[in-house]
């Protein structure tokens, strides 16, 4: 796949490579050269730390991990509980 480089020297990475490497706006990527190739490589990120706030709509509390943080549906939680004794 060939991208270009902007006269500013930015290079955009095609949504199909973000999607397949889990890359989100904001994400830091670490920049190397190995044997004369340019090497991007998603950086470490933090673990994220989850918190009790209160829902807005609900006035309930519920869990939270912060914005961008992976979505828990009711399908997913049904299918975890399912080999749950």
């Amino acid at each position: 796949m060939q991208i270009l480089v902007s006269e500013k020297g930015e290079v955009a990475l095609p949504d199909a490579l973000r999607a397949q490497l889990g890359i989100r706006p904001g994400d830091p990527l670490n920049a190397t050269v190995e044997a004369g190739r340019l090497v991007l490589s998603k950086h470490p990120t933090r673990k994220r730390r989850a918190r009790i706030v209160t829902d807005p709509i609900t006035g309930l509390p519920v869990l939270t991990a912060g914005p961008g943080a992976p979505v828990l549906t009711s399908e997913i939680v049904a299918a975890m509980l399912v080999d749950f004794p």
